[in-house]
């Protein structure tokens, strides 16, 4: 009876304190992450990100299938932890499914392939290997996420030019958090950026703000801005980013000071300046003069800390330009020559903006030098190939360069910076200067904390034109080349940080060791493993059992005798 008694007892304290604890961890979660990189942690941002969410999400993963390799099947099984480290960290629940969009066929596939297209979500052909060959399977490396109302996506697998498949799965990895918090972000805080769009001096003679537009989806709203049309900074100030995109004529002193003082007073200014102009409608024949612009410029971005060089930048790792090829009976025959002026750019600093970016494609880019600025930190973001050259302006530009091999030996430059980041103290041009007419000068600040952008090619964000019907293509999309350069996501990494620098973005900093096996051990120790694995775990249960067995046997002789 006592016996009974007690262990009746001991069943109600164990069911007990299983109900208190199930009703604790309604309250109070935690969790315990022992990895060396925090791998099932999140940054406060994403956290801050997280407590915002107040209803149920879904996520449709695409990246569907059975059979993939080891490494794509750790980038499937990577989202699938990171979706659950966010659900556990969220005040509401984050739940997935798999989701493979060739499943839909007909006209609403074909929809869904377009959809997918506009969040960036490319298809990718993988290469798996099967008994009898290699076998091509296509495969979407993204994901959907949608509340009740809304839907939005990304693409997951991404890397740097020149990086193996290897490292090129793991970089994808160590972003996965920063492309799932902001999916989220963009569901629940609609509430946009003001960016501005500076024009009345030739800016975005392309494509009028298209590229920006079509990129800066979700929070941005952009706004056309004639800066002549502005009375005082206190105009700008509503502006979290200015973009000042290849201008083509001067500014005003009083449109300089305009934007020196929107920087005092911790504005965000991208300045995307060409150091020649080229006509490339005339570059036919002997082709035409690139010769140096003097926009009035120069001499507040050598203040800050940069100068943009009155010269051009060729690269062997350079692009293609579509020349006439002569007739094929009455067809015209368009055939792409290699010109580099063209730069194609792969190699990028590893900073929040750049991390993970695939090749960036400038046309008609010019060098970038920094100068002494107090209190400025300059960062170098994209950089040349190692086998480049600079052309001081005035410089010829003509197509009937691209009839002749470039000669190696004259491209004896490399790491060339094409693109600064400025930030910290700036000291305004304006200091121990009179004030343009028209301004209160109680106002006037001689210094400030904002944040500048400087590339030497005002084009790199203004979108091109579709050969057949000459409508603006997404940013980044190559008429001739039929491919897509990281473009649109150099732009949102370079907004996304300038509005909050220390926000999610920094995500993307975050790092993951590589561990592979030795390759040596594993041939020469792989039976041995095999063995142990297989048949130490019921070796030890037998002996474990046997143990028990006896020590029982033992203790029950001792009580009968």
């Amino acid at each position: 009876m006592k016996g009974g008694t007690s262990r009746l007892i001991s069943w109600g304290v164990l069911l007990l304190g299983t109900l208190i604890l199930f009703w604790l961890g309604q309250f109070w979660r935690f969790r315990i992450d022992l990895t060396e990189e925090n791998k099932y942690s999140l940054s406060p941002a994403t956290e801050e990100v997280l407590d915002q969410i107040t209803e149920p999400l879904h996520v449709d993963i695409l990246l569907v299938g059975d059979d993939f390799p080891g490494g794509m099947r750790r980038l499937q099984k990577s989202l699938e932890e990171t979706i659950r480290t966010f659900d556990a960290y969220s005040p509401e629940r984050i739940t997935f499914s798999y989701f493979d969009p060739l499943s839909v066929s007909g006209e609403e596939g074909q929809q869904l392939i377009l959809d997918l297209n506009e969040y960036g979500i490319n298809p990718t052909d993988l290469f798996v290997g099967q008994d009898a060959g290699q076998q091509v399977m296509r495969i979407f490396p993204g994901f959907l996420i949608s509340d009740s109302e809304y839907e939005t996506g990304a693409l997951i697998l991404k890397g740097e030019q020149g990086m193996s498949q290897e490292q090129v799965l793991n970089q994808s990895i160590e972003n996965l958090e920063f492309e799932l918090s902001l999916a989220i972000q963009k569901l629940i805080d609609p509430a946009a950026n003001s960016i501005a769009m500076i024009i009345g001096h030739g800016e975005m003679s392309e494509d009028e703000g298209f590229g920006l537009v079509e990129a800066l989806d979700g929070r941005n709203e952009l706004f056309k801005v004639p800066l002549e049309q502005a009375r005082s900074p206190d105009d700008l100030d509503n502006f979290s980013t200015i973009f000042i995109q290849g201008p083509r004529e001067s500014y005003e002193p009083r449109e300089i000071y305009l934007l020196d003082q929107y920087v005092m007073r911790g504005g965000n200014l991208v300045v995307l300046l060409d150091g020649v102009a080229v006509d490339i409608a005339a570059a036919g024949g002997e082709g035409t003069l690139a010769m140096p612009m003097e926009l009035g410029l120069d001499n507040l971005l050598f203040r800050y800390g940069v100068r943009v060089n009155k010269d051009l930048i060729q690269d062997l790792n350079f692009g293609y330009f579509p020349v006439m090829g002569g007739n094929f009976g009455n067809q015209e025959q368009i055939v792409p020559l290699p010109w580099p002026f063209y730069v194609q750019a792969g190699r990028v600093q590893n900073h929040p903006i750049t991390k993970g970016l695939d090749v960036i494609n400038f046309r008609f880019v010019s060098s970038l030098d920094t100068v002494k600025a107090d209190g400025v930190t300059k960062t170098p973001l994209i950089f040349s190939s190692d086998f480049a050259r600079i052309l001081p302006g005035p410089t010829r530009v003509a197509f009937r360069g691209m009839e002749t091999a470039p000669d190696v030996n004259l491209f004896g430059e490399k790491n060339l910076p094409l693109a600064y980041l400025l930030e910290g103290e700036f000291t305004s041009l304006f200091k121990n200067r009179f004030v343009p007419d028209g301004f209160d000068k109680s106002e006037f600040l001689e210094s400030g904390t904002g944040k500048v952008v400087v590339i030497g090619d005002g084009e790199i964000f203004q979108s091109q034109r579709s050969l057949s019907d000459g409508s603006p293509l997404a940013l980044g999309e190559d008429p001739f080349n039929q491919v897509t350069f990281a473009n649109r996501l150099l732009l949102r990494n370079l907004v996304q940080y300038l509005n909050d620098p220390e926000g999610i973005i920094m995500t993307r900093t975050r790092s993951f060791k590589i561990r592979p096996l030795n390759k040596v051990k594993v041939s020469e120790q792989k039976t041995f493993w095999q063995v142990t694995n297989v048949l130490g775990p019921v070796i030890f249960l037998l002996v474990f059992g046997l143990i028990v067995a006896a020590l029982r046997k033992r203790n029950f002789s001792k009580k009968a005798a």
